[in-house]
């Protein structure tokens, strides 16, 4: 049987690609700067891997943010779950999670960086309405 990643672990893998993703950094560069394969930071990032103290303390350095931006958001049913060692059976997926693997995608990161460029909180609302209307049929 395969264990599951720690939820926290990959909350804060996920963290850790946010901030790579926003600062433009590859996952090769990351992994130069810790002298670390890009595999080993993409199991980082996936939650396989388990990060450090040590290693979680460089990477907030590296990528300049403090260590508790990568505990920062975490749901409490993340904590909650891995605190009494249950990975899996819940029973809705966390919507938290959903919106986080949007955001770190490469194209929620685009379009996040877009949006928030916009000026006219008018132009914002129309394009919300667009992007509704175009999810109607899918």
């Amino acid at each position: 049987m395969t264990k599951l990643p720690n939820p926290v672990d990959i909350h804060v893998g996920s963290r850790i690609r946010l901030r790579r993703m926003m600062i433009g950094m590859s996952q090769e560069r990351l992994g130069e700067r810790l002298s670390l394969t890009f595999q080993q930071v993409q199991k980082y990032e996936k939650g396989a891997n388990r990060v450090g103290a040590s290693r979680l303390f460089a990477i907030s350095r590296i990528l300049e943010v403090p260590v508790e931006f990568f505990f920062a958001d975490m749901p409490d049913s993340v904590s909650d779950a891995a605190e009494k060692g249950n990975t899996s059976g819940m029973s809705e997926p966390d919507e938290t999670a959903f919106v986080m693997d949007f955001v770190s995608s490469s194209e929620g990161l685009q379009l996040n960086t877009a949006f928030k460029k916009i000026g006219s909180q008018e132009v914002r609302r129309k394009i919300v309405d667009l992007v509704k209307t175009l999810s109607v049929g899918e």
